[in-house]
């Protein structure tokens, strides 16, 4: 949730958000409504309680043929309490969900705009010239043994697969990558459960816009995580954290889920949009102050991982509109994937400021001890998808796929072939 602090005093800032995001500004005004409201309701109830306790108090030293009147007014006073009580209830839940409905404020220097309306950063690498007709991830993968399309099909239903031989390794190994990268960048590793309460799915952002993506366990009231983003914000709630040292650093090794709900027809073919993947995911606690240096941190140790893998790549810094109702600001590498002709994301990198912390009670203190809502960021550092990229950037004319330097300790071998 935003800082109404920072609503009160900059509400054009927040309907200019809410414009360039491509969402209703008048959601603004309808939560100052709604604060103003809230606040009126607790000052009625704070007076009237305090009336019905100095009436008490009369009680206890009024002559005994005036305790009758006073105690009748102090049922009547009492009535009064109970309704004005409900009635900061019910403005406390209408606030609630008033602040719920807007998304965090953009940070500043983000383009405004959709899914297209991103800003290429930075190209890095060129995208390779083949002699010959490459093919694509799917007749690679498949033809070389890596993974088993139809078999994932037959078991789970569409767009789930089997990862096999080599290409299960490839997989491992480039998590395995990923994790002694983030550990060697000072992030403690992590593998989290992949099923979260309600309250901390909730409390990421991901109950809202994207609630269609989320996979729901009603009988268990849980949910499955589309990215281990959700429980390691999770894993601090209602605490208090010393930040004294530096950010606390995490790297969640998980498996995640996503419905994919409304993507019919939209990349259906292969490992590119899937119901289940394996992901390593960086998420960080900081101070405010010093959210904006993390994510560019966050951005470098993607590009790092990337390097390692050997594919070409752009950075976007991504439009409001395209940014998930919990970033500020979003930058995404996308590497380059030949038979589409095409950039296509491998990475992302959120900084969330103090929206997720504000939902999940994420506290540190000050210079002076005393607590403020801390800041969230987030980033992958590698999931399943990446091999798309992997196989058609470094496959050979005979069918055959190189393997990254870096990932052949890993995978066992420094060219993959067909099966025998």
């Amino acid at each position: 949730m935003i800082d109404l602090r920072f609503l009160r005093d900059n509400p054009d800032a927040v309907r200019a958000s809410q414009r360039a995001r491509g969402e209703d500004p008048a959601l603004v005004d309808a939560l100052l409504e709604a604060d103003a409201a809230r606040r009126a309701a607790v000052a009625n109830a704070d007076n009237l309680r305090a009336e019905h306790k100095a009436m008490g108090k009369l009680i206890g030293k009024a002559k005994p043929e005036e305790r009758s009147v006073l105690l009748e007014q102090a049922q009547e006073m009492s009535a009064k309490v109970k309704e004005a009580e409900a009635a900061q209830h019910a403005a406390d839940a209408d606030m609630d969900t008033a602040h719920r409905a807007i998304s965090n404020v953009v940070q500043e220097g983000a383009p405004a705009g959709g899914e297209d309306d991103y800003i290429v950063l930075e190209t890095i690498g060129t995208p390779r010239e083949f002699d010959f007709e490459p093919k694509d991830h799917v007749e690679l993968g498949e033809s070389l043994g890596l993974f088993d399309m139809e078999r994932g099909a037959k078991v789970s239903g569409a767009r789930f697969y089997f990862m096999t031989g080599y290409g299960a390794l490839l997989q491992l190994g480039l998590l395995q990558l990923a994790a002694q990268k983030a550990v060697a960048n000072g992030f403690t590793m992590m593998i989290p459960p992949v099923l979260v309460r309600p309250e901390i799915m909730a409390g990421t952002g991901f109950l809202g816009q994207h609630s269609a993506e989320v996979y729901h366990l009603e009988e268990d009231e849980l949910y499955l995580v589309g990215t281990s983003e959700v429980p390691l914000a999770g894993y601090h709630s209602d605490e208090i954290l010393d930040l004294s040292a530096g950010p606390k650093r995490y790297a969640g090794w998980s498996s995640c889920f996503r419905r994919e709900a409304g993507s019919y027809g939209k990349d259906t073919r292969g490992i590119i949009r899937v119901h289940q993947f394996d992901k390593i995911e960086m998420f960080v606690f900081t101070t405010p102050e010093e959210a904006a240096a993390e994510h560019k941190r966050l951005l470098a140790w993607e590009q790092d991982m990337l390097a390692a893998v050997e594919v070409p790549y752009r950075i976007i810094d991504v439009a409001a509109g395209d940014l998930g109702s919990s970033a500020a600001r979003k930058f995404d590498c996308e590497a380059w994937v030949p038979t589409q002709q095409t950039y296509r994301e491998l990475t992302s990198t959120s900084n969330c400021t103090t929206f997720q912390a504000r939902r999940l009670a994420v506290r540190y203190r000050d210079e002076n001890g005393k607590p403020q809502i801390a800041a969230t960021l987030n980033g992958t550092l590698a999931t399943t998808r990446w091999i798309v990229a992997i196989l058609e950037n470094n496959q050979q004319a005979d069918g055959s796929v190189r393997v990254p330097a870096a990932l052949v300790p890993f995978v066992g071998t420094e060219v993959l072939t067909p099966p025998r």
